[in-house]
């Protein structure tokens, strides 16, 4: 397993899979990379897929420290170098949206087309869950806010076919103060002022059925980059990307064999 190492000396794992094109797949906060898991190999025939564990997940180093949506792009930045890869494509999910939406505006030349899943700009614009899912969120009661998360992530009639194991709801190794530094980072995300800096090809995915992250985000971000494309997937909530990989695997694909990488 490869790592890269930072300009502040901290170590990431990464994943590199498959064959073409190189495509970066960034997971939500407080996940590692296994994120993808179920979803992977509908990427890896036709591209060279990138992974890597956030700093303070699975076998990337745990500083205790403050972590920013911002960062964690220039992580990505020192994987990309330190893989041998110029420019990637580039698919962020949830928090991984957030990195990504850093990633195109600051580095643009790294970055080839843009998927942007399930995820907010932010800041005063962006639209916050309600009060009704953070406290579903905030039980005293663990195996209620577990399951209260799950069906978030994902509809009641699929959780019923799909028993788990899942790799959506959070890496269950991280220390506690990584996983409050994954919190932070992402709540103080704000890149309303840098999207309209994006110039990649940008498409925007979410379920309409998503109130972890409300869906109502989704337009925001797409009126915002210029030339965006925006798709919803009916009935999906937070996990699309898994639970109708049957709709967004194909429409991810078919938006990136629109923008090769020249």
């Amino acid at each position: 397993m490869p790592y890269a190492t930072t300009p502040d000396g901290v170590k990431l794992s990464y994943q590199v899979r498959g064959h073409g094109q190189p495509l970066v797949l960034l997971q939500g906060q407080a996940n590692e990379h296994r994120w993808w898991d179920s979803v992977r190999d509908d990427f890896d025939a036709a591209y060279t897929t990138i992974t890597l564990d956030w700093r303070g997940t699975g076998a990337s180093d745990k500083p205790d420290e403050p972590y920013t949506t911002r960062g964690f792009a220039a992580d990505v930045v020192s994987v990309l170098d330190d893989a041998g890869v110029e420019r990637a494509h580039v698919y962020g999910t949830s928090m991984g949206g957030r990195v990504a939406q850093w990633l195109a505006a600051d580095h643009p030349g790294r970055v080839g087309a843009l998927v942007l899943g399930c995820t907010s700009p932010g800041g005063a614009h962006g639209v916050e869950r309600g009060n009704e899912v953070r406290r579903s969120l905030a039980q005293r009661d663990r195996a209620a806010a577990e399951r209260a998360l799950l069906e978030l992530m994902y509809t009641p009639a699929w959780l019923a076919e799909h028993p788990g194991p899942y790799h959506t709801t959070g890496d269950p190794g991280m220390p506690a103060h990584a996983r409050r530094r994954h919190l932070a980072a992402s709540a103080e995300h704000d890149a309303w002022d840098a999207l309209p800096r994006i110039t990649a090809p940008t498409l925007v995915v979410h379920g309409t059925d998503d109130v972890f992250n409300p869906a109502a985000n989704a337009p925001l971000i797409a009126e915002r980059i210029p030339g965006a494309e925006l798709r919803l997937i009916e009935g999906a909530r937070h996990a699309y990307f898994e639970e109708f990989r049957h709709v967004a695997s194909p429409m991810v694909l078919e938006f990136l064999a629109r923008h090769p990488l020249s």
